[in-house]
């Protein structure tokens, strides 16, 4: 299986962690949670808002898929009657909960649907969605190449896939965050930019995007 690490104590990945619910409250709380974003990662809040908004974008009939979705914070880019199948996936039923109740407090609900699954081995079939979104999930996984292997399969041809990750190459000064992440089992292996790229050429991605804002990269490429 390929879950997200252990958190001793505080739960696992597959459980609800107290930082999930950190991060989710920074998100939702725009002036707060940039200043909290600025000072531990150095990051911009804002990319991940202008991220998000591609959902938005995505026209009627189009399919979309969140993962790992967590407490539902890309929810935020769905739009109430935009017309769209929105698959949240997590390996965590407690954080497909919190989704789904983010989908209904949002008037978003008829639009999402939930599926418990692995990263690794998603239940979808080739070339199911025209949108993949992974928002600071990279980092997560024991083995991120597997998983933009597994994002990409899913993903139609050109279709688009977009995210952010804490990248292993953003500078020395994050790596005292990076080790103590990994220490404390919220982080996995991480990878570098480059690693991305390569995985994600392998995965049949073309035209590809990633930007460092602070320790986050972001990334965006379209399926050949």
């Amino acid at each position: 299986m390929l879950e997200r690490l252990h958190l001793p104590g505080l739960g696992g990945w597959s459980e609800d962690p107290l930082w999930a619910t950190i991060y989710d409250w920074s998100v939702e709380h725009p002036r707060v949670g940039g200043a909290f974003w600025k000072v531990g990662v150095n990051s911009d809040l804002r990319r991940l808002y202008a991220a998000a908004a591609e959902i938005g974008r995505q026209p009627a009939g189009s399919a979309v898929l969140d993962v790992p979705c967590g407490g539902g914070v890309a929810l935020r880019g769905l739009r109430p009657g935009q017309g769209i199948r929105y698959v949240a996936a997590d390996i965590s039923q407690q954080m497909l909960d919190k989704a789904m109740a983010a989908a209904r407090a949002r008037g978003v609900a008829g639009q999402v649907e939930t599926a418990l699954c692995d990263v690794g081995a998603m239940p979808f079939q080739a070339g199911e969605f025209d949108l993949v979104v992974s928002f600071t999930g990279l980092h997560c996984f024991p083995d991120p190449h597997r998983a933009v292997l597994e994002m990409g399969r899913v993903t139609s041809s050109g279709g688009v896939i977009t995210g952010s990750a804490l990248l292993s190459d953003s500078g020395l000064r994050f790596e005292p965050i990076r080790r103590i992440g990994r220490l404390a089992g919220l982080l996995g292996r991480s990878a570098s930019r480059h690693e991305v790229r390569e995985w994600l050429v392998e995965a049949g991605f073309a035209d590809i995007t990633l930007d460092l804002s602070g320790a986050i990269g972001y990334f965006r490429a379209v399926k050949d």
